[in-house]
């Protein structure tokens, strides 16, 4: 799976994909891709990285794990393909983002207009069975993200962490939250949203912190 990097992500975790453990996972998916049904497609797995360089990264969203409905995973957290129904949580981020910023509520869920002003749209987990959340958790995805984090974490340069759900939140003690600006929330699924997710802000402050730190602000509003 090595040969999915097309950036400077291939330099920074060259040696991770190496280690034994990423092997075991290499050797699982293998079986998992070939017997089940298996979100998003390989080619996308590292999407989000392939997406936002890692010297390019201003705000890392991190979510839990891919949706694991037919057709919706393509790589980047919370996003979906155009022509594809809008899921629940990400109905949830475009209601905050109105609320939040003001922008208006686009027709389709593709997110990929923030991957190219250095949004890392991550999770937790990379793939995930259809129908079955969270089905690839513990196999060694949550190692190998841990390892992005740290790297990112480990930059010169800070960046806002967007933790949206405990999974995420979980990566906290990763990140040095002195040098870097950390926005937590309850999941914006339908399940947690109204526990803090609504009225969090996140769109507002992470712009405020990048302007402070003379970095050019997200434009969030997808048209």
């Amino acid at each position: 799976m090595t040969d999915n990097f097309t950036n400077d992500w291939n330099d920074v975790l060259k040696d991770e994909m190496e280690k034994p453990y990423f092997n075991n996972l290499e050797e699982y998916l293998e079986e998992e891709y070939r017997t089940q049904r298996v979100f998003p497609e390989k080619r996308n797995i590292f999407n989000a990285m392939n997406s936002t360089a890692y010297k390019d990264a201003k705000v890392v969203l991190l979510g839990q794990d891919p949706y694991h409905g037919e057709g919706q995973a393509h790589g980047l957290s919370f996003s979906v393909e155009k022509g594809v129904k809008v899921p629940p949580s990400l109905r949830n981020i475009y209601k905050e983002l109105q609320d939040d910023i003001g922008c208006e509520v686009p027709e389709h869920g593709n997110l990929s207009k923030w991957t190219e002003q250095g949004v890392l749209l991550l999770n937790t987990v990379l793939t995930v069975r259809k129908g079955k959340a969270h089905s690839h958790k513990e196999m060694g995805w949550e190692i190998f993200t841990d390892k992005v984090i740290q790297h990112l974490n480990h930059r010169e340069k800070p960046l806002v962490f967007m933790l949206w759900g405990k999974p995420a939140q979980e990566k906290l003690k990763l990140i040095d939250s002195e040098k870097h600006f950390i926005i937590q929330s309850p999941h914006p699924s339908p399940f947690s949203a109204r526990k803090g997710f609504f009225g969090s802000r996140p769109f507002s402050r992470a712009n405020e912190w990048l302007k402070r730190n003379g970095e050019e602000e997200i434009d969030w509003c997808i048209e």
